[in-house]
């Protein structure tokens, strides 16, 4: 056998011999479990696609074209199950925005707008209303609904705050009584003006942080400095006055802050001629003014109560007129040339009333501005302040509602319409001066020049007084025994000639105990009617004087 054959067996016979060893090793056993291992779940993930947000593009005011957004890619797919891909929407380019242009007001915005500051800025006076007619109970005659909320009157706290009412005078009105005989009943007729002051004054003590009571131009000033609404007080027919009250009870009416009056209503009574020329019981009258009812009218320029010369017959009109020493007012009357009704002013009236410094207060009942009543409007209103400022110029006219007493023309069915005849005027062409003037500046000036006039010393400063009992306040008995404390300053002496209690008009000298400080009244019958008022009065021996009123009611 050649060499290298033999050389290929040995090498092969050793590779046999080597493999054979390794055949008969043992192997390395797995580990032992005492559980079988289970059998291998798949799983397969889902995956959400990633969205990615393109910022909005930026839009100039001038029209673009709509950038075009390619979607986002799709999702990755896992295993054999692909995951379905989400588009992005394609965003919507918002509409672009104008630059904003200044549209000049209409001319009736400007007139509105113009109106609404005018009558903010003015001092609104209106010198008629009839509303402590509603305030009252019926029967009771005592204060029972209050206006601080909204009612279905003409005049409420709300109605006067959205018209720009600043000073409502508040009426206090009868027409006069009768008794059995058919004579004037003035005690029953003061009983009713009392009743109705009580509720002037309880109707401003219930609302005193919105309402204060007026008794001079001061307290005007004061009112919209405090931001309140004035309150005046006055008397529409002065049927309680007689022979034996006189002008005492005009006195105790002023106590109680009254600062306006007028002498009748239609009717005729102790001090003149109503404007209908008849008595209560229908029988005519004449005469005019009474020597009674000129005592009285000095007796108010005297104390500074405004003369109301409304529902006054033109003969009592013209004796006022003559013997009057202060500036008048006609509180609620018309124009007779543009209606002629009674209770309308003639022209020759309205002249004598600017001669004298007056004002008339246009009244805002149909029948005495139109002979049509169903025709009359705001404007017509109006119509009747053109007529005033035609004949005398603009300083004699001004604003008398006659609110919750009339039939109110369209466009002034309440208090909150009265910023209406502002815009009306100013539509018109008075100027914002006059317009001043009409609201309330005329009103103003003829107050003033009344007070200026008096000259009756301030009730205040002498002894003392303090009164047993509340204005208001009612009391159990009819023979009530009426009293007060009289306190002296030191070095004070008292005049005991002066002391006095007066009872409805009418005079009496106190009691008087020294010792204890008090004067004191019981009255000798039975009082019979409701409500009274009382006023204790003394001075020192200078002559200061201090008097202190009350109403008060009985059962």
């Amino acid at each position: 056998m050649p060499t290298r054959m033999r050389i290929f067996v040995i090498a092969l016979l050793a590779a046999l011999i080597a493999v054979q060893a390794s055949c008969s090793q043992t192997a390395k056993p797995l580990p032992s479990t005492s559980a079988p291992t289970p059998e291998a779940t798949t799983h397969r993930a889902t995956l959400a696609p990633t969205l990615t947000q393109k910022p909005t593009p930026t839009l100039s005011p001038t029209p673009k074209q709509t950038p075009t957004l390619s979607p986002s890619p799709s999702a990755p797919t896992v295993s054999a199950t692909p995951v379905p891909t989400i588009p992005v929407p394609t965003a919507t380019r918002a509409p672009s925005t104008p630059t904003p242009t200044e549209k000049p007001p209409s001319p009736q915005q400007a007139l509105d707008a113009t109106a609404a500051r005018l009558h903010q800025e003015a001092v609104v006076i209106d010198t008629h209303c009839d509303t402590v007619l509603r305030i009252v109970d019926a029967d009771t005659w005592l204060p029972r609904y209050d206006i601080r909320e909204k009612t279905r009157y003409m005049v409420d706290l709300p109605k006067l705050r959205t018209g720009g009412i600043d000073v409502q005078v508040f009426a206090s009105y009868t027409p006069g009584y009768l008794l059995a005989d058919g004579g004037a009943d003035d005690a029953k007729a003061n009983s009713r003006l009392l009743a109705l002051l009580n509720a002037v004054r309880w109707t401003v003590g219930q609302n005193a942080a919105s309402l204060t009571l007026i008794q001079s131009d001061a307290d005007i000033g004061d009112a919209q400095q405090d931001g309140k609404i004035g309150v005046m007080a006055s008397i529409e027919g002065a049927y309680s006055f007689s022979e034996q009250t006189g002008t005492e009870l005009l006195r105790q009416y002023h106590d109680l802050g009254v600062r306006m009056l007028s002498l009748t209503w239609n009717y005729t009574n102790a001090l003149g001629e109503g404007a209908e020329g008849i008595y209560k019981d229908g029988t005519k009258s004449s005469g005019g003014l009474t020597d009674l009812g000129r005592a009285v009218v000095a007796e108010m320029n005297r104390l500074g109560i405004v003369v109301d010369v409304s529902h006054l017959n033109e003969a009592t009109f013209w004796d006022v007129m003559a013997v009057t020493q202060a500036p008048v007012i006609a509180s609620h009357s018309s124009v007779h040339a543009l209606c002629p009704h009674v209770r309308n002013l003639t022209d020759r009236q309205i002249q004598v009333i600017a001669a004298n410094g007056g004002v008339v207060q246009v009244n805002y009942h149909r029948p005495f501005l139109s002979v049509d009543p169903d025709s009359a409007t705001l404007a017509t209103v109006v119509d009747h302040i053109d007529a005033v400022v035609a004949l005398v110029g603009v300083d004699h006219v001004g604003l008398g509602s006659d609110f919750d007493g009339a039939k109110m023309p369209v466009g002034l069915e309440d208090a909150t319409k009265v910023p209406q005849i502002t815009r009306e005027l100013l539509r018109r062409g008075y100027s914002e001066a006059d317009i001043h003037k009409i609201l309330g500046s005329n009103t103003r000036r003829l107050i003033q020049d009344v007070q200026a006039l008096a000259s009756a010393p301030a009730a205040s400063g002498g002894p003392a007084l303090s009164p047993d009992l509340e204005s208001g306040q009612g009391l159990t008995r009819t023979q009530p025994t009426l009293s007060a404390t009289l306190t002296l300053a030191p070095g004070q002496a008292l005049d005991p000639d002066s002391l006095a209690v007066i009872l409805d008009g009418i005079r009496y000298m106190p009691a008087y105990d020294a010792t204890a400080g008090t004067l004191s009244l019981t009255p000798e019958a039975p009082l019979e009617e409701k409500f009274h008022v009382v006023t204790f009065s003394a001075s020192d021996r200078s002559g200061v004087t201090t008097r202190e009123t009350r109403i008060f009611y009985l059962p």
